[in-house]
């Protein structure tokens, strides 16, 4: 769980040292001693575990803190799944993102508590442009199902994740049934450093084509989740584009929050993940940890 840097390298770099299992080839111990101190009396006192890790894509410079441990992607799999829809559409489908797809209210009943969007356009459907954007902005639960059927399902999102390099992550259930999580469990997870990994290919790398990685991190921008969790811990000038996801109390109190912050006057963006949860179950999460944690990612970096 010791937090590392990594010093003096490029942004591709950075990226060209993960390692095998999907984690962050990390050298030096310059400010890890600090952000392992921060986030070690952080868990004690909020009873629980956090993963972080905290990447500049100017310097390379990178911090983490149990960087390559397991834990739930929850609701935070919708902006993979929608990156997933927007290269089918642009290799395999074209016309793909504009075309309406319908449902029956019994379709979206089981998730009309998380499904705002998705509930009100029923009688018309939907395109998955639409549902990209309502999965990414509002985490729309209904939204994020129906994207992974157009990319075969958890199976085909898990596929999408080898394709980028990222050995680590997976999918394999749907909304609701993917938030259930204890600890051990590798169903539907990722690591911090995984999820930023892929992340960081999807908004800034050739993953994606130009135009879609574009109107990806609008989306990410515009997102309305998240205000108490990265953002909450950083500056108001900063530009962040964020998507989180949420286990709830039943599910040891997971929570997560994946970002890519813009600071003033920066050349690069940084990219913080940041993934936590209790360690006794039916406690709900604490949104301020995972702010604490950003600060501590942000400093630790030196933009703060």
């Amino acid at each position: 769980m010791t937090a590392s840097v990594l010093l003096g390298v490029s942004a591709q770099a950075a990226t060209a040292e993960t390692s095998a299992s999907g984690g962050i080839a990390r050298t030096g111990i310059s400010a890890a001693s600090d952000l392992d101190q921060t986030l070690r009396e952080l868990e004690k006192s909020y009873n629980g575990r956090i993963g972080a890790v905290g990447i500049d894509l100017g310097t390379g410079k990178t911090v983490s803190y149990r960087a390559d441990e397991r834990f739930p992607f929850n609701s935070m799999f919708k902006v993979f799944a929608c990156a997933a829809v927007l290269q089918k559409a642009r290799k395999s489908d074209p016309g793909l993102m504009d075309r309406v797809i319908h449902w029956k209210p019994a379709d979206v009943a089981e998730l009309t508590s998380n499904s705002p969007e998705t509930t009100e356009y029923t009688d018309t459907g939907m395109t998955p442009a639409q549902l990209c954007r309502a999965g990414v902005t509002k985490s729309d639960g209904f939204a994020g199902n129906t994207l992974l059927k157009q990319i075969g399902g958890p199976r085909g999102l898990t596929e999408f994740f080898r394709a980028t390099g990222d050995r680590t992550s997976r999918l394999d259930r749907a909304e609701p049934t993917l938030t259930e999580w204890e600890p051990g469990e590798e169903r539907d997870t990722s690591t911090p450093a995984a999820a930023a990994q892929t992340f960081i290919k999807l908004t800034t790398g050739k993953t994606l084509d130009t135009r879609d990685r574009t109107r990806l991190v609008d989306w990410l921008k515009a997102s309305q989740t998240g205000a108490t969790r990265i953002k909450a811990g950083l500056p108001k000038d900063w530009t962040i584009g964020n998507k989180t996801g949420t286990g709830g109390a039943s599910n040891y109190g997971t929570a997560n929050d994946l970002a890519i912050v813009w600071t003033p006057g920066a050349k690069a963006p940084i990219v913080l993940s940041v993934f936590t949860n209790r360690n006794v179950n039916n406690t709900p999460n604490d949104d301020k940890v995972i702010a604490s944690t950003a600060t501590a990612l942000a400093k630790a970096l030196g933009r703060l």
